[in-house]
């Protein structure tokens, strides 16, 4: 049945209940409000981005990576039960109630209405294929429940990509079919120029786009530009669940803007002093041109480990329609030659200033689940050895260039497809080249537009492919280790397996080889139980399944990512780990905190 509206809106405000953030708990200072951020990026579809590093979860990790109640004041967990306490007084930047309505709203009318949502809710609400009993207990009490423990839920709402499992009702019910009847609410769209009233649903519906100034947020700020522009404008939320101790609302920064610049001239401009925050669009390269602008424009560039399993790795597609070369991608020896042909000490060398590690594709030092061997085995620099393996499998006949030759008599020949969208991917390439003709190996490059290696993938057309390595590098034992194993969707190494895991046995083909089984069923595993502790083993166990097979070709990482902050910018700190997941880019830092010393006009140190 159709609910009632919400209670009319009251002037924006924090939560009667807000979170108290403790910034000298973390070694940082208390702030004053006011100013604005600004910021670059390379297109206007770049303004999403703010949702990510803005990091405002239901649940989120902080900078120490544990994870913590943050729009919710409490989350109770019994076994497959999660009871969730909303803040009393918490309104959207609107002012209207944040209650769970907002959650029931989401939950009946969004994800289980096929025209919104076709394939249901997302995948982290089954378990075995079936979605948890929703039950709304009081305006902000709500529960989850699954007959067994769900470890995925409560991570999923964490990452960088908010799944938002609530809406602003308020906003949307008035031309959801619902509650003002098909007709009326696909008039509304025609009039729009639109083609249904979920068409209409979905451009209104924009907490992570941000597009539509109109739609409320819970976000840190509310966007005030409406697409297309080439400056957005973002004002602070003046309903923000977040205190200081000091009882000052944050964020403390009042409005950030992004102006839309050419990628190409995101450094030069940084370099100018254009921007007060600068990450995304910087990379290692850039680091001695922003810093020959220091001086001059009164900033600072931090130097960030990027937290990825490898900067560059290699997938040999174990599932490649060719049975020759799926026979070779299958055969561990063959993998372990490729991997000891790879000189990494040259490769960190010219990619990464010598400042990287060296070895395979695996956790960085930072996570507690980390162990050297990860890093290690299967990864010298040892060509007479490669040589031995390659003979041993009885490739020794080669061609008039010294290239060895497939059963058959092809040359062996790798095609190597890359999406062409990372440069140091393509200058990696070029060295490895070099090093795998050494061993009678030829290597030939093949960049391309993403989707259409996406497409080549999943037909089982790619022989083999290169791309950027663990994506979650610093993880902890609650962390899906869904990368590790075929669950994950798309993996280079396996995506037909991948296509099979997915579809339960629809699409794709099953997984026949015993140690990525292996693989399958300790992910099963870890999906089956919320103890800490076997997840860490678990976890464990699928890393040294990795190392010793070798199933992805890593080479060095460690790279820096450049993050520049304008030097009266204070809260940002000197170090810290960059990734995508879990830290949302910037996010577990909290944007929020920054703020403008206007004090002194002298450097500022934030840590």
């Amino acid at each position: 049945m159709a609910r009632a509206d919400t209670p009319p809106p009251e002037a924006p405000a924090p939560p009667t209940t807000p979170l108290v953030v403790d910034l000298a708990a973390h070694n940082r200072r208390l702030g004053t409000a006011g100013g604005t951020i600004r910021t670059l990026i390379a297109k206007a579809r770049d303004v999403r981005y703010l949702s990510v590093y803005g990091y405002t979860r239901l649940v989120g990790y902080d900078a120490d990576l544990n994870l913590r109640p943050d729009v919710l004041e409490r989350v109770d967990v019994e076994g497959g039960r999660f009871t969730f306490t909303l803040r009393k007084g918490h309104r959207w930047s609107d002012g209207h109630p944040f209650t769970t309505e907002d959650f029931r709203y989401y939950w009946e009318d969004v994800a289980n209405e096929k025209a919104l949502s076709p394939d249901g809710p997302p995948a982290f609400f089954r378990i075995d294929g079936k979605l948890p009993q929703v039950e709304v207990l009081d305006p902000v009490t709500i529960r989850y429940s699954w007959d067994q423990p769900n470890p995925l839920f409560l991570p999923a709402l964490a990452a960088p990509r908010d799944p938002l499992i609530y809406r602003p009702s308020h906003y949307l019910k008035p031309v959801h079919a619902r509650y003002i009847g098909k007709e009326a609410a696909d008039a509304k769209a025609k009039a729009l120029k639109l083609r249904s009233w979920a068409a209409l649903h979905n451009r209104m519906d924009d907490n992570y786009e941000l597009n539509n100034p109109d739609c409320p947020t819970l976000q840190g700020w509310v966007p005030r530009t409406r697409s297309p522009a080439s400056r957005f404008r973002f004002e602070r939320n003046r309903s923000y669940h977040r205190v200081d101790t000091a009882g000052t609302q944050l964020p403390y920064v009042d409005t950030i803007v992004m102006d839309v610049a050419s990628q190409g001239l995101l450094v030069a401009k940084t370099n100018a002093g254009e921007a007060d925050l600068m990450f995304r669009g910087l990379s290692m390269p850039d680091i001695p041109s922003l810093k020959e602008g220091e001086a001059t424009h009164h900033y600072r560039t931090n130097l960030w480990p990027v937290a990825r399993g490898s900067e560059f790795a290699l997938y040999p597609n174990l599932t490649t329609s060719d049975p020759v070369w799926r026979q070779l991608n299958r055969d561990v020896r063959y993998r372990h030659a490729l991997s000891l042909a790879i000189d990494r000490r040259t490769l960190n060398n010219t990619l990464l200033f010598g400042l990287g590690t060296e070895g395979n594709d695996t956790i960085v030092s930072d996570s507690p689940l980390f162990e050297p061997e990860m890093r290690t085995l299967n990864a010298g620099y040892d060509p007479a050895g490669a040589s031995k393996l390659l003979d041993a499998m009885g490739l020794t006949d080669r061609d008039g260039s010294g290239t060895r030759l497939l059963p058959g008599g092809r040359a062996l020949e790798i095609v190597v497809e890359s999406d062409g969208e990372a440069e140091m991917v393509l200058d990696a390439l070029l060295l490895i080249t070099e090093f795998w003709r050494e061993v009678g190996i030829r290597l030939i490059t093949k960049p391309q537009e993403r989707t259409n290696l996406h497409r080549r993938s999943i037909a089982g057309m790619t022989v083999m492919v290169a791309a950027q390595g663990l994506d979650l590098a610093v993880p902890t034992a609650i962390m899906p280790p869904t990368e590790l194993s075929p669950a994950q969707p798309e993996h280079y190494s396996w995506p037909l397996w991948s296509m099979n895991v997915e579809s339960r046995g629809k699409s794709g083909e099953p997984c026949d080889v015993p140690e990525v089984q292996r693989l399958i069923a300790l992910d099963r595993q870890w999906r089956d139980t919320d103890d800490a502790a076997k997840q860490a083993a678990i976890w464990r166990e699928m890393l040294m399944n990795h190392a010793r097979n070798t199933w992805v070709i890593g080479t060095v990482a460690g790279a820096l990512q450049p993050v520049v902050g304008a030097d009266r910018l204070v809260n940002l700190p000197k170090r810290a780990l960059y990734s995508w997941d879990p830290t949302a880019l910037i996010g577990v830092q909290r944007l929020d905190e920054l703020f403008w010393d206007n004090s002194a006009d002298k450097r500022v140190e934030a840590r």
